[in-house]
């Protein structure tokens, strides 16, 4: 059995890219430990996410396939994963809804510590050996962000097995090796009789031909200051830009974007490529959710915005006659 397994997510039977991030701490934990890595794929149809699993130089990747895991419900995972997971010291996916959710009931069935939300593995070479298991030496542990992040936390696991959730921001998605891993079918464990008493009922998301917020390479963001016309000044940039748009909590309580747009401590933590926040004054728990990104542009009228402390580019100006120009002059360099 590998030493650390993946616990990959799928979505329409495609492996959505939340899991490369995880497969990069894999390939950390592996070397640290002096073993291997295998990438577990659980739900149904997934011959094209088992396809791309194979490809990042796990081990093998193990596939739990069943119709009844078509829709997603933490309690009739979990017996699989969970069963999956013997005999390896570190069980990871990434903190997204679906791995926070999930992630710690495995936990709670492995009787393992948990570590969530990480965004560094620390290899403690003082302490034990890194070939040992993490229990054993104690030589592996975690940061992970405290308070908006202007803190940091270091944590150890003291059982045997550790499970860990990593930030997708702070792990680089991972790249095909050239490699074909193994793939493997394994049984899926049936769920408890409470666990039948769950029902899936429906998932309501909001479909959209722009790239998902969280996995986007460049985000446009809006603030409070956009006021009602957030969409009029935002969307002709994100379109040209073939962009994400995101919002500031403000701007969402204001009513100004929908919630599930919102970026930041109690929204979603995003690392693009590319940031541009409008109307943004960079408030800790915004700046929490998108300072991970590579190159953030602000603008903004007001020259004391918090965002211009950690942004690459800056603008003071009207953001009402910045942002129509803009789109113009990019329209105007693509011809």
């Amino acid at each position: 059995m590998a030493d650390v397994l993946v616990v990959a997510e799928a979505a329409d039977g495609k492996l959505k890219k939340t899991t490369h991030s995880a497969v990069t701490f894999a390939r950390q934990a592996a070397a640290a430990l002096g073993g291997t890595y295998a990438i577990l794929v659980i739900g149904d149809s997934l011959g094209e996410a088992a396809a791309e699993a194979a490809t990042l130089g796990a081990e093998k990747v193990l596939v739990a396939e069943a119709g009844a895991l078509k829709d997603y419900v933490a309690e009739r995972y979990v017996p699989t994963v969970a069963a999956a997971a013997k005999g390896a010291k570190i069980v990871v996916g990434t903190a997204s809804a679906y791995g926070k959710d999930l992630l710690p009931r495995v936990a709670a069935r492995l009787s393992a510590g948990f570590a969530s939300d990480i965004s560094e593995l620390i290899v403690d070479a003082g302490r034990g050996s890194a070939s040992a298991a993490p229990s054993e030496g104690s030589s592996l542990k975690y940061k992970r962000p405290m308070y908006a992040g202007n803190a940091y936390g270091i944590c150890t696991v003291a059982t045997p097995v550790h499970v860990v959730s990593v930030r997708q921001s702070a792990f680089a998605a991972a790249e095909p090796t050239g490699a074909k891993s193994a793939i493997e079918q394994v049984a899926v464990v049936p769920p408890s009789a409470a666990a039948e008493r769950v029902e899936f009922v429906s998932f309501d998301q909001v479909k959209s031909e722009r790239p998902e917020l969280a996995e986007a390479k460049v985000v446009v963001s809006g603030g409070r200051a956009l006021k009602e016309r957030f969409n009029e000044v935002l969307d002709p940039l994100a379109d040209v830009l073939g962009a994400a748009v995101g919002a500031s909590r403000a701007a969402c309580d204001a009513g100004y974007a929908a919630s599930d747009l919102q970026v930041g401590q109690t929204g979603k933590v995003v690392a693009p490529s590319l940031y541009v926040a409008v109307g943004i004054s960079g408030a800790i728990q915004h700046l929490a959710g998108m300072k991970g990104s590579k190159v953030i542009v602000a603008i903004n009228k007001d020259a004391d915005a918090p965002i211009f402390q950690v942004a690459d580019y800056g603008l003071v100006t009207d953001l009402f006659t910045a942002v129509p120009e803009l789109v113009k002059q990019i329209q105007a360099a693509r011809g």
